[in-house]
């Protein structure tokens, strides 16, 4: 069945011609991000306006599109600066783009991080 679950997210920063398919979002995860759509990663891309949002991603058999159309308000952006053409978040940070809520008083708190993940980090 259709799933998000990943281990990692890409919300890519230029806004995106939203009526690009399956084939057009594959071609900016290559060209423009040198990333292999058929990681399993999540590829998240919003159009100008803000209030359209299409996420791609491979799953065994084929590539899988979501698409949510907002019928009023925007996506609010992840306020972090990056650098690049993608920024990877986390999936708390893509659940409260896609609900509406805001993350420009969020604060995450500390959890604890098992020793192998701890390496990653130092």
């Amino acid at each position: 069945m259709f799933s998000l679950g990943a281990d990692r997210y890409f919300l890519y920063r230029e806004p995106t011609d939203i009526r690009r398919s399956f084939d057009g979002l594959c071609g900016l995860v290559t060209e423009r991000l040198g990333q292999n759509p058929m990681s399993g990663d999540v590829f998240i891309f919003i159009n100008k306006p803000r209030n359209r949002m299409k996420l791609l991603k491979w799953e065994p058999g084929g590539f899988v599109l979501f698409y949510k159309r907002l019928e009023r308000g925007t996506f609010e952006l992840p306020g972090a600066s990056f650098h690049g053409l993608s920024h990877q978040i986390g999936y708390g940070e893509l659940t409260m783009m896609v609900t509406g809520i805001s993350m420009k008083y969020a604060k995450k708190r500390r959890r604890f991080l098992q020793q192998n993940d701890v390496d990653k980090y130092r």
